[in-house]
Formats: C-alpha cells, structure tokens, sequence
C-alpha cells in the first residue's frame, strides 16, 4: 500500500482515495514573472514523482495545475506590486506578454525534465468569474470586510484557521507579529488576514483588472488557486455558480513548503469557509534546494536555471536524477562536484542500458530473483517516495548483473529497468543502440580474435571505427564492454 506524508496530520498515511481508483490531484503553479529556477523546478519534479508513483500503483490520475498570471504582489502581506504588472514596467512589455513568454519557458523547462503534463493547465485570468463568484458566497457568510485597498478574509471568523502549520489562530498571528518584516496595514483586523480582491490605484491604471460588485481591480493571489480547485476538482460550479453543497473532497494537493504557513493555509480558509467541508485530504510539500545553506530564491539571487545547467554542459535530465537522489522532504544542497557525480551516474545508468541491449538477444536462462528487486522497488517508492532507496535497488541489480552476467536473462533485466523508470523518469526506453547489433558484434569479435593472435595494430583501428559508429571499449576480465560513448 502506497504511503504518503501529509502536511496537514504530520504523519504519513495510507492513501486512499476518495472515489475508489481516481485521484484528483492539484499542484500549484508557477508565478509567470521570470524564469523558473533549478530550485522551482525541484518542487515539479517532485510532484511529478508523485503523480509517476500513483499511476505504477494503478490509479487513474486527473491532474490540474494552475498558471499565476496575475494576483501575486511582491509581499505576502498584500502589499507591493504585482510581480506581472512589475516585471512588464521593467521589460517594457505588457502584462499579458510576459505571462505568455514566461509560461512557454515553464512548459518547456517541464517537457526536457520529461515531467508529465498536467490533464489541464488553468490559468488565472481566465477564471476572474469563478474568483468573483466565489468572494460573493463568502461575504454572503460573513468572512469578509471592506478596506480602502480591496476586499478581505476575516482569518478570526474561521475556528480552526492555521491548522495546516500546526498553531492555532492565536499562536499564529502572535508568531507572525514577533517575526514581522514588513508593516501590515493598520486597516487589517488580524495580522493574518489577506486580501481576497484588491481595489486598482487611484493614481494610475493597471494592464490587468476587471470589473466586481465591490470595484475595478484584481483577485487575490489565494483566491486563485481556490476558485481552480472548486471548479475542476471539487466539482462545485454550475453555470459558473458555486453551488456549495456539491462539493467533493479533493484527495491530494502539493506544493513547496514556502506555501505552507500563507498560500496553502488561505487556500483553507476560502474553500472550507465557503463550502463548510474538508478541502483536500492529503497535503503534500517538498522541501528546498539550497546553495551553500541558503535556499535559492530569486530573492536571494542564488538562482540558476535550467538553460544556465544546459550551457554547462549537464542535460535537464541529468538535473533530474540528481533530485531523485535525496528525499523530497529533506533540503537538497547544490554544488557542482554532485552534480558531477549524477552526471556520471546517469552516464553509467545509460551504458547498463546499452549493455543490456546488445545482450539481450542471447535469451540466457534467468536464475536470479527479479521479483526481489521489483517489490524492493515498489516498497521504496510506496515508503512516501523514497527516491534514494528506489535508486539504491537499481544499483542493486545494476551491480549484480555485471558480476554475475550468466545468472540474469538481459532482455528480463530490460523490461524490468524500464518498469522502475516509469516512476524514475530518466527516458531509458529512448536509448538506442547506434548500429545494427550484429555488426557490431562482428566486428566486437573480430577485434578479439586479432588480440589473441597479437596484431595489436589491427585490432586497433577496429576499435577506432567502433568509436565512429558510437561506441567505446571497455576491456574487462569477462571480456570486452560497450559503453555509448559521450
């Protein structure tokens, strides 16, 4: 049974889905201001893992994620600017130009990772009517209050506001109060309280904003997310009417764990305020990359991207087994000798591979256990993903191969490598074998037989024209082994 930790209990659970075999899973998007980051992409991946590991466990998977193209201001305290509306003074752009650039970057920086695209991609600005409609049926309950900068969610009207961060209302607001960076404004009833439609400056006109029963202006960053999840998951609209009674309890939401204490807890507050039930069963968050200690954050300016990995010579793909090897709950410290090092994992991944298909066609009887990896396998990636553990497996089996080739039937080892890498992800049924096989296996035995009579020099430039069809020889003492050469 597949176990997962959830945020919100602090333990890991069975999981179990609301509706036998379908899972609805929600992961939140990224803000499309800038370039997402290795750090970002961290969280994807992860998520990606996630939905990778229900399906192996045969769930059938519906998968929303949202795009933040407007909403999202510089502080969480709903002050600052709009990081869209910011970034298109800076570009001189418009707003609905840098979204769009910047969402095209994201979705291609998600198909290098070989990350499975979401079942529907919802971005904010096409959901304004959902937002509003969803504000209307919370001041109909009495969690709103008028400001003179936008609407808000009055956090003391909910009883079990924060449960997600483990602190009661009252822990919290202290706690926030004492670590406070920023002023909050003296127009807000509780520290915790955000802002759900924010009024557009008198002073000037924004790019993006929309008419409301309350004013022109723009949705909250929260309300977003949840409008989304109501819609698609929960199956609450009806003729873009929220009909709260027919709410569905979502089974999974995922994030960063940045989005714990504000965006996931108001999240919370909007969908249990409004429909009166639980909003999302398991809550699931990934932990940060850090550089020298510090996670990296465009705040921070420690990013590196994706295409700066790239022109350093690693493949996305690389970046990817690297995050596979820590857990997605423990931070992720980045330097370059480990990158190195799953660089050469992934290379040594790929030359395992190319061995076992060049073997696979001599059908040697299989003596070893395969089903022993497998369930070591599933074990791992049930224990609340545990990447390491799954890769550790791998190696496992990798290793014994090698040192007992005559044990293992290749092409069974084949199709059991490729099972695991439908969870790991890494495109090892796109590796392919240069040449047609006999012919280098001709040739492979041609320069073996030249060895022994010792015409070293013949041999020889059998071994240069293996390097030109793509190969390179490894002589061991069971023989001569092609490794893909780089």
């Amino acid at each position: 049974m597949m176990q997962l930790y959830n945020t919100l209990t602090r333990k890991k659970e069975v999981f179990k889905p609301v509706f036998d075999n379908q899972v609805r899973l929600y992961t939140c998007g990224p803000t499309v201001y800038s370039y997402a980051h290795i750090g970002n992409l961290r969280t994807y991946l992860f998520e990606d893992l996630l939905k990778r590991a229900l399906i192996y466990n045969g769930f059938k998977v519906f998968h929303v994620m949202n795009i933040t193209d407007v909403g999202h201001l510089t502080s969480d305290a709903d002050t600052g600017e709009d990081k869209i509306e910011s970034a298109a003074q800076k570009e001189k752009k418009s707003a609905f130009e840098i979204a769009e650039f910047y969402t095209k970057i994201f979705l291609e920086d998600l198909e290098k990772l070989n990350i499975l695209s979401p079942d529907l991609i919802a971005k904010a600005t096409d959901h304004i009517k959902e937002d509003i409609e969803l504000i209307k049926v919370l001041e109909e309950k009495g969690f709103t209050y008028r400001t003179s900068d936008g609407i808000y969610f009055d956090t003391s009207k909910l009883k079990d506001y924060g449960k997600l961060t483990g602190y009661d209302f009252k822990t919290l607001n202290k706690k926030l109060k004492a670590g406070a960076r920023i002023e909050f404004s003296p127009e807000k009833r509780n520290i915790t309280d955000f802002a759900l439609w924010k009024f557009s400056p008198s002073h000037q006109k924004r790019q993006m904003e929309w008419p409301s029963p309350w004013g022109v202006g723009f949705p909250g960053w929260h309300i977003e997310c949840a409008a989304i999840n109501l819609k698609y998951l929960g199956e609450a609209f009806k003729d873009d009417r929220l009909v709260p009674e027919q709410f569905k309890t979502i089974d999974i939401h995922t994030g960063g764990i940045d989005h714990i204490p504000i965006h996931h807890t108001n999240e919370i507050a909007e969908v249990e305020a409004a429909v009166q039930k639980k909003f999302v069963n398991y809550w699931l968050h990934g932990e940060f990359l850090v550089f020298k200690d510090i996670k990296m954050a465009k705040s921070e300016g420690n990013i590196l991207t994706l295409k700066e990995l790239e022109a350093h010579g690693y493949p996305p793909l690389v970046y990817r087994y690297f995050v596979l090897g820590a857990h997605y709950r423990q931070k992720l410290n980045f330097d370059w000798p480990a990158l190195d090092s799953a660089k050469n994992s992934y290379a040594n991944l790929k030359d395992f591979i190319l061995n076992l298909l060049a073997e696979k066609e001599k059908n040697r009887p299989n003596e070893a256990d395969l089903s022993l990896y497998q369930k070591k396998f599933s074990s791992a990636i049930n224990n609340d993903l545990n990447t390491p553990q799954a890769l550790a497996v791998l190696w496992q089996l990798i290793r014994q191969y090698y040192r007992y080739p005559q044990k293992f039937n290749s092409g069974q080892v084949y199709k059991l490598v490729l099972n695991f890498d439908e969870v790991l992800g890494l495109k090892l049924a796109e590796i392919k074998l240069p040449e047609v096989q006999s012919e280098v296996d001709k040739l492979l035995a041609l320069r073996e037989k030249l060895r022994k009579e010792r015409k070293y020099q013949e041999a020889d430039e059998i071994r240069k024209e293996l390097e030109k069809r793509g190969y390179v020889i490894e002589d061991t003492a069971e023989g001569p082994r092609l490794k893909l050469k780089e």
